[in-house]
């Protein structure tokens, strides 16, 4: 059985390869600065995407998708923000996508979610 971190990696190199197929082209790999980690960022159709890959083998703890909850955006959407500051391209076009990765009979079942999820900042507690 291949370790967490080898099944992450292996996400990733075929979320590349799908969306190469798809028109896009990765800029960044696992870019990472003091505030967390992107796993994926591209060009598409003009727009700078975000992308987070979420790999399951198995359906036992929810699908890849579902992991990306409302704390996991609000991290990318900083990591995010503090990109296109440092890059100098924050009047651009731009946009979180998920790659979802399910094995289902050890064959892998990709689905690309576009405009998974809006910039989400932390809410404040009253």
């Amino acid at each position: 059985m291949e370790n967490r971190q080898s099944i992450g990696e292996t996400g990733e190199n075929l979320a590349i390869w799908y969306l190469e197929g798809c028109g896009y082209r990765i800029l960044e790999r696992n870019y990472r600065n003091r505030l967390g980690e992107i796993d994926i960022v591209a060009r598409e159709q003009g727009a700078i995407v975000f992308v987070e890959v979420k790999t399951r083998r198995s359906g036992r703890y929810g699908s890849p998708k579902e992991a990306v909850t409302r704390k996991k955006q609000e991290g990318l959407s900083r990591v995010a923000l503090s990109y296109l500051k440092e890059t100098g391209q924050t009047a651009s076009r731009a946009r979180f996508d998920v790659v979802s990765i399910r094995y289902v009979e050890q064959m892998p079942r990709i689905e690309l979610i576009k405009n998974a999820f809006d910039l989400a900042y932390p809410r404040r507690s009253e």
